[in-house]
């Protein structure tokens, strides 16, 4: 190639650097308990929010495209909007000692209201079983995001999720 030629280089959108490999850390045994599940729209990507009480060290998950999301326990299919799926596994169940349920919700396969949002799709309940919680993210394509833990709320954690709203 000529010297006097420049050849382009891929800039990022916003900064971002992620990609759309899964993403998994903590413990594989129980910690806490899944409380909320919430969601906000950035000027770069959507995120998703997972409350726990649980210490913020001490918290697992596992974040990852794939084909289909299946419901805890039953293997069923959890219809999505969208492209893509993310789905999300948090080794927290939704329920306590007692089995009784430490979040809850009005409408399994709508979460939180994502409606017209750049990213987000769905957000779909896909079960707790055996001391983890499973959510379905519809999200427009597979793109890149990321997962980290925030301390917060209160003596608990965050799982959040960031889905960037383009390469």
């Amino acid at each position: 190639m000529p010297a006097h030629v420049t050849v382009p280089t891929a800039t990022s959108y916003c900064g971002i650097v992620w990609g759309s490999l899964a993403r998994s850390a903590g413990v594989t045994t129980r910690t806490g308990t899944l409380s909320d599940v919430r969601a906000g729209r950035h000027t770069c990507f959507d995120r998703l929010v997972l409350d726990v009480d649980a210490v913020p060290g001490s918290l697992g998950y596992d974040v990852r495209y794939v084909d289909v999301v299946r419901a805890d326990g039953s293997g069923s299919v959890v219809p999505l909007a969208g492209g893509a799926r993310l789905q999300v596994v948090l080794h927290s169940p939704a329920y306590d000692d007692r089995g009784r349920a430490t979040y809850t919700f009005a409408d399994r396969t709508e979460l939180v209201d994502v409606d017209g949002w750049s990213t987000f799709r769905q957000v779909a309940w896909a079960g707790s079983f055996e001391g983890r919680s499973t959510l379905g993210l519809g999200v427009r394509a597979r793109l890149p995001f990321r997962v980290f833990v925030l301390d917060g709320p209160g003596d608990g954690a965050r799982l959040v999720v960031d889905v960037a709203h383009r390469w």
